[in-house]
């Protein structure tokens, strides 16, 4: 049997949007939660990304949604190529769902300000060794400053440490034994103002084969760029700078107008996220008292479009099934993990498919986009468009609260508030 519930402490490796919703949503039901983050400062910025319809039910249970708000400009969107040529093309949001468009900063912003103040936070922290018994967790917490190392114990350790989970590689085992990479890196940063040629709410996208450019437009900041594109070396693109690297993969063709603004700017970025495209598979997201959550557990790729929500949506469901089952810990996560995977797990495959979306590999791929991309204007197909952009399964899915499917829900698609 477990302890008492107002005596149970949680450690939450990680100061990220899973980390800080899984801190918040068990100090709702009265765990003592301890946040450690490897960084010596909570991280500011990020880049872009999309809250779905999950994602806002989580957020609304979480008491952070009303310090949200969709950050997506509403220009027009074109398809173009190197030399200028522009078409009508299709946005981020003509994707199966409604996102809310934002910074990753925004999210973690109005989570972190929801803390309660006696939510304990220590930077430049990580768990260095995880030993666990039936009754609790040992963690050797070590501060990378002083370089000094206390042993403390906790009746739950959840690592929402992201892609690379050291909470992951202590307790279930190294990196390479359940990342799967994609062979595609991506590249990601901000303009500091709308490409030449185009307006501030525009959005751009340049496909090649294994290639590609896509301009994220906001309403009240500079676009954001995503260079993805393949590579058959994973390893080697951290060989050398990331302008070399990207310039490499984009050329040897003259770069033209857009891209090559995009490029230049990327020389000057002061954030630039460069990572390979990974996904994390796993049998179980739990081992005893320890269990990962969001990227750490179960990454489907940015290609999905489904990090955020899906990790708020697991940490919402995570507390309540442990205030479901206060008597044993194991069995809440069992009954937790059993309700979230089959949908993580269509994410995930969705996450294959769009790849072809957002950089198609071949001529192939690229000339199916691009019928794809007529149908959704010609009156005869364009209605089928529709259909599969907001009623097919991705969209259904994405917009369903899967944490919680027998709520009755209001509408959380569709609705934008109000900008201020």
């Amino acid at each position: 049997m477990d302890i008492t519930k107002q005596d149970r402490r949680v450690l939450v490796v990680g100061l990220g949007i899973s980390g800080i919703a899984t801190a918040l949503r068990l100090r709702q039901i009265g765990w003592k939660p301890v946040i450690v983050e490897r960084a010596r400062e909570r991280r500011q910025g990020g880049h872009f990304i999309a809250l779905f319809g999950a994602g806002r039910a989580a957020a609304g249970r979480l008491g952070v949604l009303d310090a949200m708000t969709d950050r997506g400009a509403d220009g027009a969107s074109y398809d173009i190529d190197r030399s200028g040529r522009r078409r009508p093309g299709l946005s981020f949001k003509d994707f199966p769902g409604r996102p809310w468009v934002m910074m990753r900063g925004d999210v973690e912003e109005a989570a972190f300000a929801a803390l309660p103040p006696d939510v304990e936070i220590r930077y430049s922290t990580v768990p260095a060794r995880i030993e666990q018994d039936a009754g609790g967790v040992d963690v050797t917490l070590t501060d990378t400053v002083t370089d000094t190392s206390t042993v403390e114990r906790f009746d739950l350790v959840v690592g929402a440490d992201g892609l690379r989970s050291t909470v992951r590689r202590l307790v279930f085992g190294p990196h390479e034994a359940y990342l799967r990479r994609m062979n595609y890196m991506a590249v990601a940063f901000q303009l500091t103002g709308p490409l030449p040629g185009f307006g501030q709410g525009d959005s751009v996208v340049l496909t090649e084969p294994g290639r590609s450019m896509w301009i994220f437009p906001f309403w009240h900041r500079p676009p954001m760029v995503l260079l993805s594109y393949r590579t058959d070396d994973v390893d080697a693109e951290f060989t050398s700078t990331v302008a070399e690297r990207v310039r490499a993969a984009f050329g040897p063709e003259p770069a033209g107008p857009a891209l090559g603004a995009a490029l230049d700017r990327l020389e000057s970025a002061d954030q630039v996220l460069f990572d390979s495209v990974e996904q994390v598979r796993m049998d179980r997201w739990h081992r005893g008292r320890v269990v990962l959550v969001g990227d750490a557990a179960w990454c489907v790729s940015l290609y999905a479009g489904m990090g955020a929500s899906a990790g708020m949506a697991g940490a919402d469901l995570l507390g309540t099934m442990l205030a479901r089952h206060p008597g044993s810990v194991t069995e809440a996560l069992t009954r937790w993990e059993r309700r979230l995977r089959p949908t993580i797990e269509y994410f995930q495959g969705n996450g294959m498919q769009m790849r072809s979306l957002f950089v198609p590999a071949t001529r192939y791929e690229l000339a199916l986009r691009r019928v794809m991309l007529r149908a959704s204007k010609l009156p005869v197909t364009s209605s089928l468009f529709v259909l599969w952009q907001s009623r097919g399964k991705a969209a259904r899915t994405k917009e369903t609260d899967f944490a919680h499917p027998g709520l009755v829900r209001q509408p959380l698609g569709g609705r934008r508030p109000a900008r201020v």
